[in-house]
């Protein structure tokens, strides 16, 4: 690993930790939204809080934080695979944030900023895949979880030489997610046009 792309990974998980949800709820003079809800600090979840203009910017701005650094890494000519770690590591701050206790998100849209770096046409099939499982199932997490499982198809289809790190993109949402697999197998899970009683 170069001096370079360790900067990168190590830039790409303290931008990650920057947490859009709790900072723009603190400008909307919101509730936490580690404390309602499904706790969890993401654009669905402050969606929950009524205030769709405060939802859509801290989808904005997950998705940044994962489109800004694998694009300026892109542009230093890294490889697919730092480019994957570079992905990987801000997702991994916007789980886990440093600045915030290491209470983050589920990381979705970082990482669909991430991926949406690499192509239009691998960017629109996952967006795609994601308002479609939406729309059929109701749970923001199935989408997720549906999403996360054919990204990599999609990649191999599209862009062939980023699926590994892809794959490994994948897998780390789809582990975020086990708590709402288990919900959704139970059947508790709520949908995203519902409010969440507090867990």
């Amino acid at each position: 690993m170069t001096l370079l792309s360790l900067i990168f990974i190590i830039s790409a998980y303290l931008l990650g930790s920057i947490s859009s949800a709790i900072l723009i709820c603190r400008l909307f003079r919101l509730p936490d939204p580690r404390k309602y809800g499904s706790l969890n600090p993401g654009a669905t979840n402050v969606l929950r809080s009524g205030n769709k203009v405060a939802a859509g910017l801290v989808l904005f701005f997950d998705m940044l934080k994962g489109a800004l650094p694998v694009w300026v890494a892109w542009y230093f000519n890294m490889t697919p695979f730092y480019l994957g770690l570079i992905a990987i590591a801000a997702c991994l701050g916007h789980i886990y944030p440093i600045f915030f206790h290491f209470q983050g998100g589920k990381g979705v849209a970082t990482a669909f900023g991430a991926l949406l770096t690499i192509g239009f046409d691998l960017g629109a099939s996952i967006v795609a895949s994601w308002l479609l499982s939406l729309a059929v199932t109701g749970y923001s997490s199935a989408a997720a979880i549906f999403t996360a499982l054919f990204a990599p198809i999609y990649t191999l289809i599209f862009k062939a030489q980023y699926t590994l790190p892809v794959a490994m993109l994948s897998c780390l949402i789809i582990l975020r997610h086990y708590d709402n697999i288990m919900r959704l197998l139970r059947g508790e899970e709520s949908k995203i046009w519902r409010k969440n009683k507090k867990r």
